[in-house]
C-alpha cells in the first residue's frame, strides 16, 4: 500500500495582519510542497453580519465533508475548545478551493488568477467571494490524501483531518477560537484510485474568548486515538531531522501572548522525552502568533501508548502549567 499525504495552511490574525503559508504533511513515500507567507489587509474595525451558519451540520451522510467537520469539532470539544457549526457560505469557499486544488494536481493555500477553478488568492478573499464579510479572523488548511487501498469516503476526510493534527503548524489553525467553518473536499483519480483533496476555512469576525483560568491545550486530560506521529511539514518543523511525535497545542485568548520554557513526556516505562518549544519568541518561521504555542517531541511517539506531559510557561507574564496524561492511536498524519 502507497500513500502520500500533502498539506498546506493559511491563518489570518487579527494581531499582526498577514496571511501565514505552511505546507506539509506526512506519509510513506510521500511528498511535499512548500507555501509562502504574503501580506493580507487588516480587518476592519466594523462588524458585518454572517449568514449561512447552521444549527446542525447538513453534509450529506457518510460523506467525507462531513467526517472532517465531525473529526475537528470531535477534537475541539474533548479539550474545551468551542464547537465549530457549519457555514454554507465558507462551505463555498472551501468546496471551490478543494476543486482548484484537484484540477491543478497542487496542494497550495494561494490561487493563481488564470489557473482553473480560479475564485480567489487567499481565505479570507474566497470567503468575501461568495458572500462572507471581509473583516475577517481566523485560517484555513489545505490538503491532499491518496493511498492504493480501498477506503470509504468518510475515511478520505478523516485521515485528511489527522494530517492537519499532527502538524506542529497545522494543528492550531484547528483549533483557532472561532465558532463558524467551511468544508470542502473534491477528488481525482491516480493510477485507479480516489486521490482526496480537502480545505477547511475556520473563519469569523471576531475570537472567542477561551477561558478565563489561563490556556487550553490539545491533546488534554483523557485524550485517545492522535496520530502518533507526522513525517513532514513545510516549513519543516524547527529541530527536527525526520518524523516527529503528537504536537501538544497550547491556545490562550486573542489578547495574551504564551511563552513556553521546558515540557516534557513520560511514557509508562518511565522514560522522559524532553519537548522541542516553539512560541512567537522562539519561531524561526514567524508563524506562530503571540496567543499559542506548540511543544513536540522531535522523534516520533510510539503507537497505543499513554503519555504523561508536563509543560510550564507564561500568559502575559504569569505563570502557569499543565499536567496531563494522553493516549496515541495506530494513526500516522
Amino acid at each position: 500500500m502507497k500513500h502520500k499525504n500533502i498539506a498546506a495552511l493559511t491563518a489570518v490574525s487579527i494581531a499582526v495582519a498577514v496571511a501565514l503559508s505552511a505546507c506539509g504533511g506526512g506519509g510513506g513515500g510521500g511528498s511535499s510542497s512548500a507555501g509562502a507567507a504574503s501580506p493580507a489587509s487588516a480587518p476592519s474595525s466594523a462588524s458585518s453580519p454572517v449568514t449561512g451558519t447552521q444549527s446542525t451540520p447538513q453534509y450529506t451522510a457518510s460523506s467525507a465533508q462531513l467526517a472532517m467537520f465531525n473529526q475537528v469539532n470531535a477534537y475541539r470539544q474533548q479539550c474545551g475548545f468551542p464547537a465549530v457549526q457549519q457555514n454554507t457560505v465558507l462551505d463555498q469557499a472551501a468546496q471551490a478551493h478543494a476543486q482548484y486544488l484537484g484540477l491543478n494536481n497542487t496542494v497550495t493555500d494561494s490561487e493563481t488568477s488564470g489557473k482553473q477553478g480560479f475564485i480567489g488568492v487567499g481565505y479570507a478573499e474566497r470567503a468575501a467571494h461568495f458572500g462572507f464579510p471581509s473583516n475577517v479572523i481566523g485560517g484555513g488548511v489545505s490538503g491532499e490524501y491518496y493511498t492504493t487501498s480501498t477506503l470509504s469516503e468518510s475515511q478520505y476526510g478523516q485521515n485528511l483531518v489527522y494530517e492537519w493534527i499532527s502538524g506542529v503548524y497545522h494543528a492550531p489553525i484547528l483549533l483557532t477560537p472561532v465558532t463558524t467553518m467551511g468544508v470542502g473536499e473534491y477528488e481525482t483519480t491516480t493510477n485507479g484510485f480516489p486521490d482526496a483533496w480537502g480545505s477547511l476555512s475556520l473563519i469569523n469576525t471576531s475570537m472567542l474568548q477561551l477561558s478565563s483560568n489561563g490556556p487550553l491545550t490539545f491533546p488534554c486530560q483523557g485524550t485517545a486515538g492522535v496520530p502518533y506521529k507526522a513525517v513532514a511539514e513545510s516549513p519543516t518543523a524547527p529541530n527536527t531531522s525526520g518524523s516527529w511525535g503528537t504536537p501538544v497545542v497550547v491556545m490562550s485568548n486573542a489578547s495574551d501572548t504564551v511563552l513556553l520554557q521546558s515540557g516534557t513526556m513520560t511514557d509508562t516505562s518511565g522514560t522522559v522525552i524532553t519537548l522541542k518549544l516553539l512560541d512567537s519568541a522562539k519561531d524561526p518561521n514567524k508563524l506562530m502568533q503571540a496567543y499559542e504555542g506548540v511543544a513536540y517531541p522531535s522523534t516520533p511517539l510510539s503507537p497505543n501508548t499513554t503519555y504523561t506531559v508536563s509543560i510550564v510557561g507564561t500568559v502575559n507574564g504569569t505563570a502557569f502549567s499543565r499536567s496531563f496524561t494522553f493516549t496515541t492511536g495506530n494513526i500516522v498524519g
